[in-house]
């Protein structure tokens, strides 16, 4: 892959992962409920699931997703439900009011296991079919077919997931700033059916998204 190829697709790759979607929506939402390092576990499964986008545009399986309106419907409602799924989740989220010896009372959204996190993250990207859909428009620019398809996808892939790992860890980042804010039960749960709202609306608008559209993930 030229030097020159890898850069232009940088940029592309840049432009896609700050494009806001429901992977940021869950990062911004993991960010202010847990923390950056417990949000970790979180990006750790959107990229797991980032990868395996990547695998089924590169092997050429995302365009026959595109090519059977029974089979994309079949991705794109599994993808919408779970969206609103997660988001109903997140809106009813249990929150958890501890104190201490002063009497000083706080409140702390319940904490989902690692592999509870890792699996939401996953889960939200590996159903969305806006990725599938922008992954195989995208991909084939930047792919030689005179050159070795595998160390190329390898290329793109580790360079997509470098950058998307970056900002979904900056969008969590800017969220746990804010942490300070949301100490009282009701603002816990203000801020997590913000979030559960966001994601159902990003849930919902998956409903609308047609075979030979292109949107960011």
């Amino acid at each position: 892959m030229h030097f020159a190829t890898w850069i232009t697709f940088v940029i592309a790759a840049s432009i896609i992962a700050v494009s806001p979607g429901s992977g940021a929506v869950l990062s911004m939402s993991h960010g202010l409920s847990y923390g950056v390092r417990k949000a970790s576990a979180t990006i750790l499964g959107l990229q797991l699931g980032l990868l395996v986008v990547l695998g089924i545009a590169g092997a050429g399986v995302g365009s026959l997703l595109l090519a059977s309106e029974v089979a994309f419907n079949i991705v794109k409602t599994v993808g919408a439900l779970y969206l609103i799924y997660l988001g109903l989740s997140q809106w009813r989220a249990r929150v958890a009011v501890t104190g201490n010896l002063t009497g000083d009372l706080h409140a702390d959204a319940v904490v989902p296991s690692m592999g509870r996190r890792v699996l939401t993250g996953f889960l939200t990207n590996v159903t969305n079919p806006k990725g599938i859909i922008f992954m195989v428009a995208v991909l084939p620019q930047f792919i030689s077919p005179t050159a070795p398809l595998l160390p190329q996808l390898l290329i793109l892939a580790v360079t997509m997931c470098t950058i998307d790992q970056i900002v979904m860890h900056g969008y969590a980042f800017l969220a746990s700033s804010m942490q300070r804010f949301f100490r009282d039960a009701k603002a816990v749960k203000k801020q997590n059916r913000f979030f559960g709202g966001l994601l159902m609306a990003v849930g919902t608008a998956l409903f609308f998204v047609k075979r030979g559209s292109q949107a960011a993930s």
